[in-house]
């Protein structure tokens, strides 16, 4: 294990990290609100910790492997998500607890969005768009590892199903392609966030609510700037402009990649995958459900009203972005926790969505069906194929392996929440909300967890890292055999 030239890598990760810092600052001093030296002081500690740790290990230049890849992708997260939470701590509005400064912390760069923070309407301006930040840095994190770092890692079959694109080399080392693909997912990221916020000013946003939203609804994060979320807009059109781009950023990126090359447009790209359809066809189910069911019970005064509420609301918890316009919570009959439970889907392979991505589940009820013909016709050979393309048997060996890891971590998390003296309900919609990166729940977090004991919090801080590394990539460093030669 190469451990000084992870250091260095850190070294170099925590300085680039200082620069998030200046931005709020800067907004301080435009809103003049008070709220910038908390920023200047963390971006000195930031420069002057990544300074430190690149400097003492700057001659170890090693090829990388993929058992160092892990442990890189792991700190990213971890000593990042630390570090963010410096301006938390250091604000003395809100007055957060540690824990719940690493809460918020870890939720903004997990694009997890639950908060602890009650009262955002009256936040300095500087602290409101650092959270959406974070957001929006850790979905670039999350498009980069999911569809440049994991498949190199060979992470539950992920790295056997792409888009027709020229991606990241196939071996087992980390090599300049990465950062070729880097650069393009960046790129296709930057416009969709510049769009985004254009799209928000135009509906009648001011440009500070603009960016910060753009930043956490392209990264599917869930974090506003109201406490009241987007219903605090109370605007048709704003709704509608949100659903569309959560359902972009839902997408492959791979896919948007592949579709916007540098020989055009190729919407060919889209209509061929089969992931997307999947995915295209759960939205539509889903707002057709609770349309009806809203309708039927007449929760709202017109069918408008009802189309804006489900289509808005089943878009946003099922692609995880936590967004509300709404109390869900209180519809009728079985639709909360239908919409929770959506959540495990999540968004593509590949998206800044969470969950267990729609290609998961599209493979596990296929290998579901296989097994069903086999009781029929136990001879029989049959092959699972994605569209035309024949996938071997180690991908589903792969998503079956990462099923049952993230139902075990699911169980350990709600267990040890329930340990804490967390009532049953909110300890299971907690995990669901955290695991899945998904932010709102039911009970005790349906608003928001700054209820939660401290204890709670810590437990639930660990379910988001899962969550968003995969479970595997975390899992994986506590087996001895990761860390023997």
């Amino acid at each position: 294990m190469q451990f000084r030239a992870i250091l260095r890598i850190v070294g170099i990760l925590v300085t680039i990290f200082s620069v998030t810092m200046i931005f709020p600052a800067l907004i301080a001093a435009i809103y003049k609100d008070g709220g910038g030296l908390v920023f200047i002081n963390s971006f000195a500690f930031c420069v002057i910790l990544g300074s430190i740790l690149w400097y003492q290990n700057r001659n170890y230049k090693k090829e990388l492997k993929a058992k160092e890849g892990f442990l890189i992708v792991v700190l990213f997260w971890t000593v990042l998500g630390s570090i963010g939470a410096l301006p938390f701590i250091l604000s003395e509005q809100p007055n957060l607890s540690v824990a719940s400064a690493f809460f918020e912390s870890f939720s903004g760069l997990t694009t997890t969005g639950a908060t602890v923070i009650v009262g955002l309407d009256e936040l300095p301006k500087a602290l409101l768009f650092y959270r959406q930040f974070l957001q929006w840095l850790g979905g670039m994190g999350i498009i980069v590892l999911a569809v440049a770092v994991l498949p190199v890692l060979g992470i539950g079959g992920m790295q056997l199903y792409r888009a027709e694109t020229p991606g990241p080399v196939k071996d087992s080392k980390m090599t300049p392609r990465i950062a070729e693909t880097a650069k393009a997912l960046w790129y296709i990221y930057l416009c969709l966030t510049v769009i985004c916020a254009m799209a928000f000013w135009l509906a009648g946003m001011t440009i500070f609510d603009a960016i910060s939203h753009s930043f956490s609804t392209v990264a599917i994060g869930g974090f506003s700037t109201h406490d009241s979320s987007m219903g605090h807009f109370d605007s048709p059109v704003i709704n509608m402009i949100t659903v569309v781009f959560l359902i972009i950023a839902g997408i492959n990126f791979s896919l948007h990649f592949a579709a916007f090359s540098i020989k055009g447009f190729k919407p060919g790209a889209y209509f061929r995958d089969i992931e997307l359809r999947a995915f295209l066809f759960v939205q539509l189910a889903l707002v057709a459900i609770c349309f009806f069911i809203l309708l039927a019970k007449g929760v709202y005064d017109s069918p408008e009203m009802a189309l804006d509420k489900a289509l808005f609301q089943a878009v946003s918890i099922s692609t995880t972005a936590g967004f509300t316009t709404t109390s869900f919570q209180d519809w009728p009959l079985f639709l909360p926790v239908l919409l929770v439970f959506s959540s495990f889907i999540g968004g593509c392979a590949g998206s800044t969505g969470g969950g267990m991505k729609v290609v998961r589940i599209l493979l596990l009820y296929l290998q579901g069906m296989r097994e069903m013909k086999r009781l029929v016709h136990p001879r029989a050979v049959y092959k699972i194929k994605l569209g035309k393309k024949v996938l071997p048997d180690r991908v589903i060996d792969a998503v079956w392996g990462f099923f049952s890891a993230y139902a075990l971590v699911f169980v350990i998390c709600m267990l040890a929440l329930v340990a804490t003296g967390m009532d049953e309900l909110s300890a299971f919609s907690a995990v669901v909300a955290t695991l899945n990166n998904l932010g709102p729940g039911m009970g005790q977090v349906a608003v928001h967890f700054g209820d939660v004991n401290d204890s709670a919090k810590w437990i639930l801080v660990v379910a988001m890292l899962f969550g968003r590394l995969e479970v595997f990539t975390l899992l994986i460093l506590f087996t001895p055999a990761f860390w023997r030669s």
